[in-house]
């Protein structure tokens, strides 16, 4: 099949492209390269990584903003996976009309171009940060989402309701949200908290840990994340069907600290920091629907998953695993 991969050299979309291209499928990335959160030079390290292990990988380097600049990616696309966008809670706050311009206008122009050229199958990544504090825990797909703790959030939130309504106009189309739990694994961005941590604990620096240590993340490999998006794409019914894609066992700061130092063989220091504004106190998925409907279940517990993140850290330059069961 051929895939239209949107954010295809970024963390998740590294990993996503790279399963598609490893089972034989085509894939046309999407990407500006932009320095968004991290260095453009990270970005080009895994296009080069995949151009390395599979030959050409086909690139349109343009905002998926920019319709007539992306349109002809899509000319004879079988499946769209958009995961472009901007992430990141606490920098939305500098900037929440970038953020609204590329999460909502981004995804409503991937959906129109997938209906424009008979796309049948789209997945978008959606965020556990749709939630914010006021829904119960764990958090399941129906619950009400309606109060976002920042600027990200309300744009994730706002991209969800965006495709919900424009596929009231296609009732065949299939749209899956991929709302995604703290999603971590090799070549993660670097300012996220477990490969800050890591590298710190790997280079004997303290550690900053927010609040008293109690804050609760639900921590997903991003090799599970990878097979639960392609199975929502395929599994998902006519229509829009928003999943939780999460391990469904948060873990507090103190205890990811913790396992930390025991997967990179030392001993972290800690220091203490005020909780940044927007960050949620917990999140806690309910993978139900996705166990139901899709016959998905996480495979990597977090000890073994941290692992994966202290060998990339030590050794960026190690090839990854062949994607496979269980890997990305």
């Amino acid at each position: 099949m051929r895939y239209v991969v949107t954010g295809g050299a970024g963390f998740i979309g590294y990993h996503m492209t790279r399963a598609l291209l490893a089972r034989g499928d085509s894939v046309v990335v999407v990407d500006d390269l932009s320095d968004a959160l991290y260095p453009r030079a990270d970005k080009e390290r895994n296009l080069r990584d995949l151009r390395a292990e599979f030959g050409a990988v086909e690139l349109y380097e343009k905002c998926v903003t920019d319709r007539k600049a992306i349109e002809p990616a899509f000319a004879a696309a079988d499946r769209v996976i958009h995961l472009a966008g901007l992430a990141g809670v606490r920098p939305s706050f500098k900037d929440p009309a970038r953020y609204a311009r590329v999460n909502v206008e981004g995804t409503a122009t991937v959906l129109e171009l997938a209906m424009a050229h008979g796309v049948s199958r789209v997945a978008i990544a959606s965020s556990s940060s749709v939630y914010g504090n006021s829904t119960p825990l764990p958090a399941h797909e129906d619950a009400p989402a309606v109060v976002p703790e920042s600027p990200y959030a309300a744009s994730k939130r706002s991209a969800e309701l965006v495709a919900r309504s424009i596929g009231l106009r296609e009732p065949t189309l299939a749209c899956a949200a991929l709302r995604f739990f703290t999603v971590y694994g090799p070549r993660q961005r670097p300012e996220m908290a477990i490969t800050l941590f890591t590298r710190a604990v790997l280079e004997g620096r303290p550690i900053t840990v927010f609040g008293d240590g109690s804050m609760r993340r639900d921590f997903t490999h991003v090799s599970d994340i990878v097979r639960g998006s392609l199975a929502a794409l395929e599994g998902c019914p006519p229509g829009f069907r928003p999943y939780n894609l999460g391990s469904s066992a948060p873990v507090d700061l103190t205890e990811l600290v913790r396992a930390i130092g025991v997967a990179a063989g030392k001993v972290p220091v800690v220091r203490g920091a005020p909780v940044p504004l927007g960050d949620v106190e917990a999140t806690y998925a309910d993978r139900g629907r996705a166990k139901m409907e899709l016959g998905w279940e996480p495979e990597i517990a977090l000890e073994k998953g941290l692992e994966s993140v202290v060998e990339w850290v030590r050794n960026p330059t190690v090839p990854d695993p062949r994607p496979g069961r269980g890997t990305a």
